[in-house]
């Protein structure tokens, strides 16, 4: 068995931090993003080869991943000639495959139980399955209505609250027949939700749904961004370095540097190689990237900053995103959640946003 995560995004919602960074290796704690993702693969023993489908800075993907060995699955990498839509991409990640694909969107973080929803495509003899989730707010998404059975019984683009028939919306995770993508047309853009799977209600063909009430999130915005670490260090979702830390307390690595005089408040982290400078205070729900040096002073919580970055003396993030190799002057403010992308210069006494 197959699986094929869709990585081909740019990320729009996320820039600056995308603009060097391809959405699918955006750091979440100490790892890339579809680190996550492919751990949840693994609950699926039959699945021997996860298919990475790339668009954008396919090279950076693929300088991350290597050949999977660190990640304990086979991958292999396809690059879209152009971006052909979730349903193109899929059939051109698929050439060869005949057998039963497991599908995620390359921006979704969920708890599901990836073999029960392979079982369930099983036991209905399903042509297609659809994990859906539910939400607090159905008239901000798209939702999917199911029959009393569990076959899907059609799509709701942003329902007016009269128009309101159901909580579940389509959660970007799939099982699929490969002899289903004939109907996909080659080389041109085409989606799954908009064009495959109403083809599927048309033909009445055995379209099912395996409803998730556990963890999900879609990381595709800074607001979802900030959450997803905020939910791991509060136990919401476990993953990754999470499986066995105390979250009550600071999660230092042992290679980071932590000098006399600095003030740690859990839950925040610490990566390897970090430097935190005497007199320093890290706050609560703070992500502090490998490598990075905080200088004497300094004050940081709620924060994130990716690898390589420096905060100046006695400088004051609150809030923000920092990307890769920037640099916040002494006693700056930073206040708010601004994002700064890679390699952004902020000169002393640099003031933005207010709490």
């Amino acid at each position: 068995m197959k699986a094929i995560l869709l990585a081909g995004g740019k990320g729009t919602r996320l820039r600056p931090l995308t603009i060097h960074t391809p959405k699918p290796v955006v750091p979440i704690f100490d790892r890339a993003f579809l680190h996550y993702q492919i751990d949840l693969l693994k609950q699926v023993p039959e699945i021997d080869e996860v298919i990475l489908s790339l668009n954008y800075q396919p090279r950076r993907i693929e300088e991350v991943f290597g050949d999977g060995a660190g990640t304990g699955v086979r991958l292999r990498y396809v690059v879209e000639p152009s971006p052909l839509g979730t349903g193109g991409a899929i059939r051109y990640a698929a050439q060869g495959v005949s057998d039963t694909i497991v599908v995620f969107n390359g921006d979704v973080m969920s708890s599901v139980d990836v073999k029960a929803v392979v079982d369930l495509h099983r036991e209905r003899k399903a042509k297609a399955t659809i994990v859906l989730t539910p939400v607090d707010n159905p008239t901000a998404y798209g939702l999917v209505e199911t029959e009393t059975d569990g076959r899907v019984r059609r799509f709701l683009e942003k329902p007016n609250p009269d128009e309101i028939t159901c909580d579940t919306i389509n959660a970007g995770i799939y099982v699929l027949e490969p002899e289903t993508f004939d109907r996909i047309p080659r080389d041109v853009s085409y989606s799954i939700e908009r064009a495959y799977f109403p083809s599927l209600i048309e033909r009445k063909e055995t379209f099912v749904a395996y409803v998730e009430r556990g963890y999900w999130i879609d990381i595709g915005t800074p607001e979802k961004y900030v959450q997803v670490h905020r939910d791991m260090f509060d136990d919401r979702f476990t993953g990754g370095l999470f499986a066995t830390a105390d979250r009550t307390q600071p999660i230092v690595s042992p290679e980071a540097r932590i000098e006399d005089g600095v003030t740690l408040t859990g839950p925040c982290f610490i990566d390897a190689g970090a430097h935190i400078k005497s007199g320093a205070t890290i706050g609560a729900y703070t992500v502090i990237g490998r490598g990075v040096l905080v200088e004497e002073g300094a004050n940081l919580h709620d924060t994130i900053i990716w690898p390589n970055s420096r905060i100046g003396q006695n400088a004051v993030v609150h809030g923000p995103i920092i990307g890769r190799s920037c640099h916040v002057g002494r006693d700056s403010v930073l206040k708010g959640q601004s994002l700064l992308g890679d390699k952004s210069q902020l000169t002393d006494f640099t003031s933005i946003g207010h709490d």
